[in-house]
């Protein structure tokens, strides 16, 4: 089959993202199938990616990389710019491309599927899946960027929901992603969606490779690693409250990443009510498993107004590291879901200072905890969220889809 992935970035940028959408199109690319992908020459940050290139294993991946401003995430009119010129190109590319049999579209930039429609337009046979990583615009809706039941959040609600019900399968990553959408697109709950949570490959951790914490030295501090993008869905304020009451222990609360969060924690590193903070930028994906390795306890948070509109993709990598995960954040997110199936960690509630306090304090004093936690997080990474279990599913979700009679009728065009 010919397949092409459409999403403003690709390896070798550090976007999750583009992370996914590489490890998907060299499977893809693998099973035999001709595979497209339509990128940027921008990236994550800003910094120019490398030009036009192609990829070859027992298929062959073809990288088109549009021209952008590559402003980068640093402002908002730079970004939207970035977005409006990557809108434009690919939509003149998937006008142009020869006929796809499935074209898969990620959600950056938002609505972007659009030009995936235009290409089915074109080419009736074509179909559409959304792999739906954002919601827009609850997302700024949320963030408090614009007001829910205003013109511009109904005018993008009405947009949106013309286009959810125009793609032949939406692909989500959890459960409150999934009652959202059904709730504010799906008109009964008619939405064709199956969740897929995101990944880590199995290549990149082997089990091998994971720390045997119990035998680390025990005056050595007890390590709290969050790694990632710290946005405007993170919540610090526990912590921060927790990491306070600890000062007097061994810990170190160690931030590896950016994002909107990430001068404020930066701010707090040095105060001597916080000993061990530690704040650092972005590492490249292959030195993730040594910063991963030295940790002892992965942290994740979410504000509860993030609830079914971000699913932290964080996660993965820390449970493919053997680490117990602390997370705080609301009921029924994917990282709630995958602690409350795997007996994991801890999955607390906005504002449960005592609670992370009492986890933390316990990991302190029980290596053998931390060990116990660390291998049923092991096990959670390989029996549901590495590519040895999710790419599969793609796979057949792909031929289910594409297998579809040339009379299946798809909904009516979208409008806004």
């Amino acid at each position: 089959m010919r397949i092409t992935l459409l999403n403003q970035f690709y390896e070798p940028d550090i976007a999750p993202t583009a992370v996914l959408a590489a490890s998907l199109a060299r499977h893809l690319a693998r099973e035999g199938h001709t595979v497209t992908v339509v990128a940027s020459r921008g990236g994550y940050q800003p910094v120019r990616v490398a030009g036009t290139t192609g990829e070859a294993t027992t298929g062959s991946v073809d990288v088109r990389r549009l021209w952008t401003p590559r402003f980068g995430k640093a402002r908002l009119v730079g970004r939207l710019l970035d977005y409006l010129a990557y809108y434009l190109l690919a939509a003149w590319t998937m006008l142009r491309l020869t006929r796809q049999d499935v074209v898969i579209s990620l959600t950056t930039p938002p609505f972007i599927v659009a030009t995936a429609l235009l290409h089915r337009l074109l080419h009736r046979g074509s179909r559409v899946v959304l792999w739906n990583m954002d919601c827009y615009p609850e997302a700024p809706e949320r963030a408090g960027l614009i007001r829910e039941g205003g013109l511009p959040s109904r005018l993008l609600r009405g947009f949106n929901g013309g286009l959810m019900r125009s793609v032949d399968q939406i692909v989500c990553l959890d459960g409150a992603m999934q009652e959202l959408l059904q709730a504010n697109y799906g008109r009964g709950g008619n939405l064709p969606i199956q969740i897929i949570p995101n990944w880590e490959p199995l290549a990149l951790f082997p089990d091998s490779q994971v720390p045997d914490r119990s035998q680390r030295d025990p005056q050595r501090p007890l390590v709290v690693l969050y790694q990632g993008n710290a946005g405007v869905g993170h919540e610090f304020e526990t912590l921060l409250a927790c990491a306070e009451r600890l000062r007097d222990q061994p810990i170190l609360f160690r931030f590896v990443g950016g994002g909107k969060w990430w001068p404020w924690l930066e701010q707090q590193q040095g105060r001597p009510a916080l000993p061990g903070w530690q704040v650092q930028s972005y590492v490249p994906k292959d030195q993730t498993p040594a910063l991963l390795a030295d940790a002892d306890v992965a942290l994740i948070t979410l504000r509860d107004s993030s609830q079914g509109v971000m699913s932290p993709s964080k996660l993965h990598s820390n449970l493919a590291a053997g680490l117990p995960v602390l997370a705080i954040g609301p009921t029924g997110s994917n990282i709630d879901e995958a602690l409350t199936r795997f007996g994991c960690g801890a999955s607390l509630r906005n504002g449960d200072v005592a609670g992370a306090e009492q986890f933390l304090r316990g990991l302190i004093a029980s290596p053998e905890q931390r060990a116990e936690l660390g291998r049923r997080a092991r096990h959670a990474f390989e029996q549901a969220y590495c590519d040895q279990q999710t790419l599969p599913a793609f796979s057949r979700l792909i031929a289910r889809v594409a297998s579809m009679p040339a009379g299946h009728p798809l909904p009516a065009a979208p409008s806004p």
